[in-house]
């Protein structure tokens, strides 16, 4: 009953979220014109539709689509990581008709993963950012800790009787759990879900203790006093929760947090680039668009594609730290 539960208020919130969002008609294959774009594009999301990155995606394809008089067809692609959706857009022309929606897991998977067939760094050229999204250290009820320090000091008393629960290996959910361990010290068994409401629906149950959950995710549950938040994971307080501390505030360098922008294949023209950079940028910046991206508890990304670009290199080699410590491999 509490998992249907938890599983529901998660689904309702992410279709509220979506709402003027609703999927456009399929891509036609008509030719270049003079203009870009003369015809469809696609933006592939690799991930299911419904989930946070799939409602940013059609949030913002309806914003280009209304921008740039032509429909930007959400496709999903979900499958190894992000990965398959990765692999359709570097295989497709270098035309500006199909881009991808880059997450965090595009910059965890360059060390994560054993035999990519691409390299991202270079394969993938990047547009814009968008937003990020803080993690949320929490933990069930039962585990005796208010703070943070509390709650190192416990598990260090406890070494291995915590699970810390994730969306899957290499999620920013649990790669933001494995970077506290390394920072921290504390011993806790990762136990990976195939999704990250289930994860949560047992952390409300109490078959795990913690999770690094999505803000978005998590907080009717917070509020509601089914979780202890004991911290968000970013750099500064989450407006969606003034009143939290930030982990950084008790482990010195501490951050993390989910983030989604736009890619497209190399070599894809400068111009066609810098015309969707203006444009999400635009988006960012207007405020019902930024008051329906708050909503997924996201702060804005505006920057040029070299900031993206720089940002992900960045992310790239931290998250490549992490996996190496962690000792993590998937084929």
């Amino acid at each position: 009953m509490t998992s249907n539960f938890a599983i529901a208020l998660v689904r309702r919130r992410i279709l509220h979220l979506a709402a003027g969002a609703a999927a456009l008609p399929a891509v036609s294959n008509f030719g270049w014109g003079q203009s870009y774009p003369s015809r469809p594009v696609r933006i592939i999301v690799g991930g299911a539709a419904g989930g946070t990155s799939d409602v940013l995606t059609r949030l913002m394809g309806q914003w280009l689509s209304e921008r740039l008089a032509q429909q930007f067809v959400i496709e999903n692609r979900p499958g190894a990581g992000g990965n398959v959706g990765i692999e359709a857009v570097v295989r497709a022309p270098a035309d500006g008709y199909t881009l991808l929606l880059v997450p965090t897991t595009s910059a965890i998977g360059a060390t994560l993963y054993d035999k990519l067939s691409y390299d991202f760094i270079r394969d993938i050229a990047p547009i814009a950012g968008c937003i990020r999204v803080p993690n949320v250290l929490e933990v069930n009820p039962s585990v005796p800790a208010n703070t943070v320090p509390e709650f190192i000091a416990y598990a260090k008393a406890n070494p291995g009787k915590l699970n810390m629960a994730s969306a899957g290996n290499g999620t920013s959910i649990h790669m933001a759990g494995e970077l506290f361990k390394m920072m921290t010290g504390v011993d806790m068994v990762h136990v990976p879900y195939r999704a990250g409401p289930q994860a949560l629906a047992d952390l409300i149950g109490g078959q795990v203790q913690v999770m690094f959950d999505n803000v978005s995710q998590s907080i009717e549950h917070i509020r509601a006093g089914k979780l202890r938040a004991l911290a968000v994971t970013t750099v500064t307080r989450s407006e969606a929760l003034p009143d939290l501390p930030t982990v950084g505030d008790f482990v010195p360098g501490y951050e993390a947090s989910a983030w989604f922008g736009f890619g497209a294949p190399k070599n894809t023209p400068a111009e066609i680039i810098d015309r969707l950079n203006k444009e999400i940028n635009a988006g960012l910046a207007d405020a019902k668009l930024k008051a329906k991206l708050a909503d997924l508890g996201g702060t804005m990304m505006v920057g040029s594609p070299a900031d993206f670009g720089k940002f992900i290199g960045d992310e790239t080699e931290k998250w490549g730290k992490v996996v190496k410590f962690a000792g993590i491999k998937l084929d």
